[in-house]
């Protein structure tokens, strides 16, 4: 099983701190690195940072958010950390929510699905070397009534894989249709189907198979004797994600584990942080919401969880370490790599 961590999003964030993280985890074999995008750094600067300070480990968006770029300018930049990180560099997409792109953006969130397949679209017209011709119900090139041509990319035709963070049914439908590959959150290999299935009908729909999609999964890691302690640190991240990762309407993650089976609990625990009982929302919070959704408890019970992951067709985890104590973050990263080489 591959692995991938994560860097960025947020300006707090120590440059320096993670070039020599993603160097130490490029030397122990990690094999991805996704820099996010919150409301604090762009996705790309850091990997363009990263390329020249690197040179196996593959450079990815995680993600890049369609509302803050037009379609060709997500190309064009695609393009240009494909060319300086040598053919490293892997284009990730989302929609986001309506509170990042309405809020933040200024952007208008209605119909996310068609706007990601319009970028999409466009995006590989551009890599394809085509002249950007385009008439979607959000995006149309050259724009009608103007001045404007179709214009070619200066860039020769390029094969960069698009992988989509997507988690609404119809969203992981077109994922297995149309992606290279998948990057998951609020998985968990109990209840694989919830996102499995969905990816698994898109791809037998255009012809492929689930595993022609290479299969990403976020997985929260806290390493420990004191099990109930890991358990209980991890409930207010369950509970923000509960209740504040989207809208009181729009809230995919949320969404996510109510098709896992915890309909009832995401629903419970999504109202007491709307009333702003946020410590009651994380006491809410089922051992099981932290227990099947990540690997917590000592190294064996890390390791059966990892052993859980790959064989639900986890083709690679991106680890999320969250170890307490005063080990630093590559003690806890070359922890955590012991454990996978014996899965």
């Amino acid at each position: 099983m591959k692995t991938s961590i994560s860097v960025g999003g947020y300006a707090r964030d120590d440059i320096k701190g993670t070039v020599e993280f993603v160097q130490k985890a490029e030397e122990w074999g990690v094999d991805h690195v996704w820099s996010a995008e919150a409301w604090g750094q762009d996705a790309v600067t850091s990997l363009a940072f990263l390329a020249p300070q690197t040179s196996r480990i593959k450079l990815g968006t995680g993600i890049m958010q369609i509302s803050a770029r037009v379609p060709s300018m997500t190309a064009m930049t695609a393009l240009s950390l494909h060319q300086i990180s040598n053919g490293r560099f892997i284009l990730g997409l989302g929609a986001s929510g309506p509170q990042v792109v309405e809020g933040l953006h200024g952007a208008d969130y209605r119909a996310p699905l068609t706007r990601l397949k319009e970028t999409v679209d466009i995006v590989r017209m551009g890599f394809r070397g085509e002249k950007l011709r385009y008439e979607g119900k959000h995006h149309v090139l050259p724009r009608p009534g103007g001045e404007g041509k179709a214009i070619r990319l200066d860039h020769p035709p390029t094969d960069i894989p698009i992988y989509l963070a997507t988690l609404a049914p119809k969203s992981l439908e077109y994922t297995g249709a149309a992606a290279d590959g998948w990057l998951g959150t609020s998985f968990s290999p109990e209840h694989a189907d919830a996102h499995l299935d969905h990816i698994r009908r898109g791809a037998e729909a255009a012809g492929r198979r689930l595993f022609d999609i290479e299969l990403h999964s976020q997985c929260q890691i806290s390493i420990g004797e004191n099990v109930e302690e890991l358990i209980d640190a991890r409930r207010p991240g369950v509970a923000f994600s509960m209740g504040a990762m989207g809208s009181a309407t729009t809230n995919f993650y949320n969404a996510a584990f109510q098709r896992a089976g915890f309909e009832d609990d995401a629903k419970a625990i999504q109202r007491l942080w709307i009333d702003g009982k946020r410590e009651e929302a994380a006491q809410r919070v089922p051992d099981a919401m932290v227990t099947q959704f990540g690997a917590v408890g000592t190294p064996a019970m890390v390791k059966a969880r990892f052993e859980a992951y790959r064989d639900a067709g986890i083709s690679c985890l991106t680890l999320h370490l969250l170890s307490p104590g005063d080990k630093s973050k590559f003690e806890q990263l070359e922890e955590v790599l012991d454990i996978l080489r014996g899965v």
